[in-house]
């Protein structure tokens, strides 16, 4: 018997028609509690943070505070919840003038955000009285801090490497290169010059071989030379608060961890972990999934983060159904950009002489293109990533013709950009 299942998408939500004995099982998250009050949860988190001084304490009248926060792409987590009660905190707690205060958007190498994004950020009523600014990774006022022992230089943020206090909102989740987002990224990449971004993010590939480092990925930070880099660069900042927080599969805040850059932001991995960490006995041959809609799925760049989690459930060869809008096309010039190199076979030499995040990502993709038959409905033009390997369609009865279901074993994913499937021996 066919069981219907429905899955985000964009704005709104696709339905699938799958047999329901061929499904070994719907891989979710654990259900956990909405906070239910933001400003008493945050209070009390900056009150009683993990091995730090109460925030009221690390701040005081007349500092000068740098607030780091995401940038649009990362909207999900809901910063513009948060900001208005932080900003608040600081202003009516500890007596900080709105003049002293500078939010810096955490663009790492994305391009900064319009006026009207900023505000949506921060919302209305905080951008009128706080300065927002955005950060550029090619400013030439950048400040150096140090060299890390992975020989990165570390310039970041003048107004940041200024302040006298930097505190940084991020949210804890997977990530395929730095094991997980949040947390010391705010700084690395967030607020660091494009050569210091370049030179950690190249450690994504081994030195040899063009392939993807095999001491990176979901989950892993131990040994990981992206993640291990950026710790050293935020320990160069001697005045930093974290402030991570913890969202659910529908984007909803669970959890905020608040205090030592490395140890608070450990504690909210680990509720991640706790929340989205999915174990299975097999895998299966095909895994059908959904990014989680709008923001997550606005172009391909954004959304093959849950091609990077959904893989885990899935055969050698087998068959990923993605469901990915893709409205803004392939995403940022510097992730589809590379699709020239790719065609032009210089895509290792290119990519080596002048790494960049988005075409780490772009290279990546391609390698999951050729374990993997994936398959993906999408707004985006079929021709336009069938050099990459990906297979897309605009007609989802078309898709599930050609996916050839018949007798396979399958794995649903509502949310793959939150769930990780992980094998029990693991």
């Amino acid at each position: 018997m066919k069981k219907d299942f429905t899955f985000k998408y964009g704005s709104s939500s696709v339905t699938l028609k799958i047999e329901e004995s061929q499904i070994i099982d719907t891989l979710v998250g654990k259900d956990v509690e909405a906070i239910k009050d933001l400003k008493e949860s945050l209070f009390q988190s900056l009150d009683s943070p993990i091995d730090s001084k109460a925030l009221k304490e690390v701040a005081k009248k007349g500092d000068k505070i740098a607030l780091v926060i995401s940038d649009m792409t990362r909207f999900w987590m809901r910063q513009d919840k948060v900001v208005p009660l932080l900003i608040s905190y600081l202003v009516d707690n500890v007596g900080v003038a709105y003049d002293d205060i500078k939010i810096i958007v955490a663009t790492g190498t994305h391009v900064g955000a319009p006026v009207e994004d900023l505000k949506t950020l921060v919302t209305e009523d905080i951008y009128d009285k706080v300065e927002v600014i955005n950060h550029d990774c090619r400013a030439e006022d950048l400040v150096y801090l140090g060299t890390t022992s992975y020989k990165t230089e570390v310039r970041i943020n003048k107004v940041a490497a200024e302040a006298d206090l930097v505190i940084c909102l991020g949210a804890a989740t997977y990530h395929v290169m730095a094991g997980f987002g949040g947390g010391r990224k705010s700084i690395l990449p967030g607020i660091s010059s494009l050569e210091t971004i370049k030179h950690n993010h190249a450690y994504s590939l081994e030195p040899v071989e063009f392939k993807t480092n095999h001491k990176i990925g979901n989950g892993v930070l131990k040994g990981n030379p992206l993640n291990e880099d950026m710790l050293e660069a935020a320990a160069m900042m001697k005045n930093l608060f974290m402030i991570s927080l913890v969202t659910d599969s529908d984007f909803n805040l669970t959890g905020i961890f608040s205090g030592h850059y490395y140890t608070s932001w450990l504690r909210a991995c680990e509720e991640v972990q706790r929340i989205y960490d999915v174990q299975i006995d097999k895998k299966a041959d095909v895994v059908i999934t959904s990014c989680g809609g709008f923001p997550k799925d606005e172009s391909l760049y954004q959304g093959t983060k849950a091609v990077d989690n959904a893989i885990s459930a899935l055969k050698d060869g087998g068959t990923l159904i993605l469901l990915l809008e893709g409205r803004n096309g392939g995403g940022s010039p510097d992730y589809f950009d590379w699709i020239k190199p790719l065609v032009n076979g210089t895509f290792e030499k290119e990519l080596r002489e002048n790494f960049t995040v988005g075409g780490y990502i772009f290279f990546l993709n391609c390698e999951q293109a050729a374990k993997y038959n994936i398959m993906m409905y999408s707004s985006i033009d079929k021709d336009i990533v069938k050099p990459m390997g990906i297979k897309a369609y605009d007609d989802l009865d078309k898709l599930m013709s050609d996916a050839d279901l018949e007798g396979k074993s399958i794995y649903v994913i509502p949310n793959g950009s939150t769930v990780l499937a992980k094998m029990k021996e693991e």
